[in-house]
């Protein structure tokens, strides 16, 4: 496990904490390379690369799928796992869970909702565990902003309160007001991520495909820093374009064989035709 009190060094010096998504070994080695602080190996890799309809399909055999190529991708990183969908509903099965995802290459171990019990019994297995409350992706089907009532205010600030005392080392902050936010940073000593939660947490996360604007829509949370997804789509329609009009490949992406070889290969050939499957196929049909 990655040495985490840097991080609590960094709140109580009020350096922000970067955390992007990360799925991909190429991927994780460049934004560990660009200094990303923690790596995010979220659910949201189901419906943002798998094809998903919703963060509930992810499995852990996903998970631990794309863990291992990011830890791969970034070995010195400090990598967080999410937990799947209906992997940590009991304490055996939470333990035996991220149990796999640290296997797989996980540091600390992410998990929806207020569930103390659950963190404590990771904590006294020995695993890192980062809390996530707000907007809870693998069981609210409304994606809304969540604590804007008074009363719906305090219970996070609360449950973020007893999520440390179970022994959480983080709190992720999704879709919350930033007042919401800000109470439950100066309420904590861990940090505090947010995503859609206003500035005054103690770092921020995004989603990589949504900063690199892979998908059309553009989340109000959301800064696209480029558009990728356009510049992928002209590279395909430029490739394509020059396959068919044989374009590409040209002399400077070819290798030729020596002119020996190539007399003594022509001669077998017309000494010994070579017949193929689909050349024997076509002379007996």
């Amino acid at each position: 496990m990655r040495n985490l009190t840097r991080f609590i060094e960094m709140k109580r010096s009020g350096r922000p904490i970067a955390v992007l998504t990360a799925y991909d070994a190429p991927t994780a080695e460049t934004l560990h390379e660009a200094g990303v602080d923690i790596l995010l190996v979220g659910d949201s890799v189901g419906t943002n690369l798998l094809g998903y309809a919703s963060e509930r399909e992810v499995t852990l055999a996903d998970m631990c799928h794309h863990l291992g190529a990011v830890r791969r991708g970034a070995p010195e990183a400090t990598i967080i796992g999410d937990l799947p969908y209906g992997s940590y509903d009991t304490a055996q099965d939470a333990v035996a869970s991220a149990r796999r995802l640290v296997a797989a290459g996980a540091d600390i171990v992410k998990l929806e909702g207020f569930r103390p019990p659950i963190v404590a019994v990771l904590v006294a297995a020995g695993i890192a565990v980062c809390g996530h409350l707000g907007l809870e992706p693998q069981h609210h089907a409304r994606k809304s902003v969540k604590g804007r009532s008074a009363r719906e205010a305090a219970e996070l600030v609360s449950h973020a309160i007893n999520l440390e005392r179970a022994g959480v080392s983080f709190v992720v902050l999704e879709m919350v007001p930033e007042e919401v936010a800000a109470a439950v940073t100066r309420s904590v000593a861990v940090p505090t991520i947010g995503i859609g939660s206003g500035a005054e947490t103690d770092g921020q996360v995004l989603v990589i495909c949504d900063v690199l604007g892979y998908t059309a829509a553009n989340l109000r949370h959301n800064r696209r820093y480029q558009d990728v997804g356009l510049l992928v789509r002209e590279a395909a329609q430029a490739y394509a374009r020059d396959v068919r009009t044989r374009a590409f490949p040209t002399e400077s992406h070819m290798s030729h064989m020596a002119p020996d070889e190539l007399a003594a290969f022509r001669e077998m050939l017309d000494t010994e035709p070579v017949e193929t499957p689909r050349m024997r196929s076509l002379r007996e049909a």
